[in-house]
């Protein structure tokens, strides 16, 4: 046999990957693990609580902005932090469930095993909470020192457990979702109490600041709700075969779906109720605020309220999930508008 330096062959030469395509791959599963757009979500929500609704109030109050940039840096680090280790714990714990759900999307022993996943966990975890402390620190507010012990042993006890119960899992997550703009309120009204104390009685600010951030709170409560409860219906597959206690198992697909249109509806009559009743600014159909709400907020909430009853597949509901989150963020934009008329 006669070997041929030079031989012609169909084999393609071998082709080294470029460096940055291979450290794309690499990083791609762990950005999913963590959740990356969410956690965005969560850091541009604190930013903009902050800079478009509490300073705006606090200067309209003759109070000059009180967060400086580090601060606020800090603050949005801490929390991303934390819910970074809730994502990683909550995968941790979905193992099994994942596998049916989602066989594609696991990373959790297919890119780290599940001691990497705990270690993880505990690193993100106490990363965040260091970094609060010193939020906790300036601002004198023991509230969020303590809010920085709970909320961890919620995601944990949420992942381990809460996630499988009637009602419990989905409750958790939708009050963490609506405790990130409070912590804007708690934050400033307690260093405004360390810097004027008894001063204070004479101003309206902290109820001002606990009024307009509890709406936004309570908006965020509703929606989150409502999306957990389309992700219950969309993931019932692999929860029935973990016998979890979600709603559509227990009490059924159309009852979670009545449910769920509920809360919807019960967000648009309370967004209509807070412009015509409650917002210090008029609303004209020629207002862009009025257009906002209407075309950002309600149009939304009504195609996702058609989109559920007609859904017939995973891929579809997955869709309905889409439309909520996009709702939650122009609820979050709306601090924009506030900030536009209190100015």
């Amino acid at each position: 046999v006669t070997l041929h330096s030079k031989s012609k062959t169909n084999i393609p030469p071998f082709i080294t990957p470029h460096p940055m395509k291979r450290l794309a791959e690499i990083i791609k599963p762990y950005l999913r693990l963590l959740r990356i757009g969410n956690l965005a979500f969560v850091a541009i929500l604190l930013f903009v609580m902050e800079k478009w609704l509490a300073t705006p109030l606090l200067q309209l109050s003759q109070f000059s902005e009180l967060m400086p940039w580090w601060i606020l840096l800090l603050l949005i680090l801490s929390i991303v932090f934390i819910a970074a280790g809730g994502y990683v714990i909550n995968d941790y714990f979905d193992v099994k469930i994942d596998r049916i759900n989602r066989p594609d999307d696991m990373v959790v022993t297919r890119h780290i095993t599940r001691d990497g996943a705990m270690y993880l966990f505990y690193v993100l975890t106490i990363i965040g909470a260091l970094l609060g402390l010193v939020v906790a620190w300036w601002s004198r507010s023991w509230t969020f020192a303590m809010i920085l012990v709970v909320v961890p042993g919620l995601l944990w006890f949420y992942s381990a457990s809460y996630k499988r119960q009637l009602l419990v899992g989905n409750i958790v997550v939708a009050f963490l979702s609506a405790l990130v703009p409070m912590l804007i309120a708690i934050i400033n009204a307690d260093y405004l109490r360390h810097l004027y104390g008894e001063t204070l009685a004479y101003t309206p600010i902290i109820g001002q600041l606990y009024v307009w951030l509890s709406g936004f709170a309570l908006f965020a409560f509703l929606i989150t709700l409502a999306r957990e409860i389309v992700k219950d219906i969309e993931d019932i597959e692999g929860d029935c075969e973990m016998e979890c206690r979600t709603m559509p198992i227990v009490w059924g697909i159309q009852t979670a779906k009545i449910v769920t249109t509920c809360l919807l509806t019960l967000t648009m009559a309370l967004i209509a109720y807070f412009t015509l009743a409650v917002l210090p600014f008029p609303h004209t159909w020629n207002t862009f605020s009025t257009r906002f709400i209407f075309f950002g907020l309600i149009i939304p909430i009504v195609c996702a309220i058609i989109l559920l009853w007609t859904a017939k597949n995973k891929a579809e509901l997955h869709r309905v999930q889409l439309i909520v989150k996009f709702i939650m963020f122009m609820g979050a934009m709306y601090s924009f508008v506030i900030q536009q008329n209190l100015a």
